[in-house]
């Protein structure tokens, strides 16, 4: 069980920023359309990748296993910032879901799918998470201990200069 509710380490980039172009896509034709029921499929997205990678996950799935070997070689990035990063979007998109067709308040979930813009944005164009971005502060900050992501932590092999 433990296996099944897990999370890729290392993760293929392409892969990722596959995601989040599609996610892109999802919240642009929402806000373009009104199309609030759209929020359930992002929302489950989100929370079926947090929980187990991309088993769950129809569009993480396709991403890996169909779209990403497609565009060349992997390209392999940290699993934890990543799954930190779904976990934003998974919170995010709850309460866009929340607002948007549980209350009604389309204005309150506008303004929270408008988050994803810059942030998907920058991932599926630039390769640029930020919530990597946020993961890698709060290490440094000692919230989340170097144990969670050795690789994350010791930046050499990134750099490739040989540990002492």
């Amino acid at each position: 069980m433990r296996e099944f509710f897990s999370f890729p380490n290392p993760v293929n980039d392409k892969a990722a920023r596959t995601v989040a172009a599609v996610v892109l896509a999802l919240v642009i034709l929402t806000l373009a359309s009104g199309w609030y029921w759209l929020l359930v499929p992002i929302t489950y997205g989100f929370w079926a990748r947090l929980l187990t990678g991309p088993r769950l996950s129809p569009l993480g799935w396709v991403a890996m296993r169909v779209i990403a070997p497609r565009l060349g070689a992997k390209r392999y990035v940290p699993g934890p910032p990543k799954r930190f990063a779904q976990g934003i979007g998974a919170a995010i998109s709850t309460l866009a879901l929340s607002f948007g067709l549980v209350l009604g308040d389309h204005g309150v979930a506008d303004a929270l799918l408008a988050l994803f813009i810059p942030a998907a944005g920058l991932e599926a164009c630039f390769g640029y998470c930020l919530g990597c971005r946020g993961f890698a502060i709060l290490m440094r900050l000692g919230v989340i201990p170097d144990s969670v992501c050795l690789e994350c932590a010791d930046i050499s092999a990134r750099l490739g200069v040989a540990r002492g």
